[in-house]
């Protein structure tokens, strides 16, 4: 099941992804007489419960529109944490000339930095060197607290595609990273997320990245040094993970940084984010 988050004036809608079209969740379930929450947060926090009413929406619901010409949102608005992986794939650590880390790297960005497929995404007039990063972003489903490696996949909720974007000069001013991260609209999430049982394996996905239709990144999650299940675990002996919690779980190689000529993002670039069963996320930079 594929589920999204759209824009209709200045309302919010929860809309379940069919083919090329969006069924309108609420109101579907108005014609069909059936109870589902009417926002993504909470339909992460009960899907157990609201699985079959969503099924039942899937087959009979009536489209809002097409995918394609609906104003998205990023599916989750509001998660409560965002957090991300760095350096968690071999080769991208290599070509930035770093150690394979020996333990997961992390850094946090926030709601502010969240923007949806179709956003333009406003660079800072203080950045200069703008990057960016593809990745497979895990929801968390279900609050969790030290929870094993064994199980920690069981706390996912779904997936969805993330756009890292940095600003290495800012990120890279000091050892802590977060002011070249957290960034207004430097977390591009969506189109929408894929609940777990429809993705399976989420170490054996392709991702790729295109600037201005160049293929930039061409990778797999099975170059992950830190597996998905082994980042979760290592996060919720620390942390109380609840649902539309948001991991962002590292980028493969090809980034600018790694690059040995850098050129670096400029406004009008447009950048085309895909993974295998996930869609495509798609952005636009303008001045900021």
């Amino acid at each position: 099941m594929k589920l999204c988050t759209y824009r209709e004036g200045s309302a919010l809608r929860l809309g379940l992804v069919r083919g090329d079209e969006v069924v309108d969740v609420a109101a579907s379930a108005a014609q069909l007489r059936i109870s589902v929450p009417e926002t993504m947060e909470a339909v992460i926090a009960e899907y157990t419960h609201v699985r079959r009413a969503l099924e039942a929406i899937e087959e009979k619901g009536v489209p809002a529109g097409k995918l394609s010409d609906l104003r998205l949102a990023p599916p989750v608005t509001r998660p409560q944490k965002i957090l991300c992986v760095g350096l968690n794939y071999r080769k991208h650590a290599e070509e930035s000339k770093m150690p394979i880390p020996s333990s997961p790297v992390y850094f946090a960005k926030f709601a502010n930095s969240l923007a949806a497929h179709g956003d333009e995404i406003a660079i800072p007039e203080v950045a200069r060197e703008v990057d960016y990063e593809v990745e497979l972003v895990a929801v968390i489903g279900r609050r969790c607290r030290n929870v094993s490696e064994e199980e920690a996949l069981g706390a996912v909720f779904g997936y969805a595609i993330g756009n890292d974007l940095s600003a290495r000069d800012l990120q890279m001013r000091a050892s802590q990273w977060l002011y070249g991260k957290a960034i207004d609209g430097f977390a591009p999430l969506g189109p929408y997320i894929a609940t777990a049982d429809e993705v399976g394996d989420p170490q054996r996905l392709g991702l790729r990245l295109y600037v201005n239709g160049e293929l930039r990144q061409n990778s797999s999650t099975a170059d992950m040094i830190f597996s998905v299940a082994q980042v979760i675990a290592d996060l919720s002996r620390i942390m109380t993970l609840e649902p539309g919690d948001l991991v962002y779980t590292g980028t493969p190689e090809g980034v600018i940084l790694g690059r040995e000529k850098k050129v670096w993002l400029k406004p009008g670039d447009e950048m085309a984010c895909e993974i295998d069963g996930l869609g495509r996320l798609e952005n636009r930079l303008v001045a900021g």
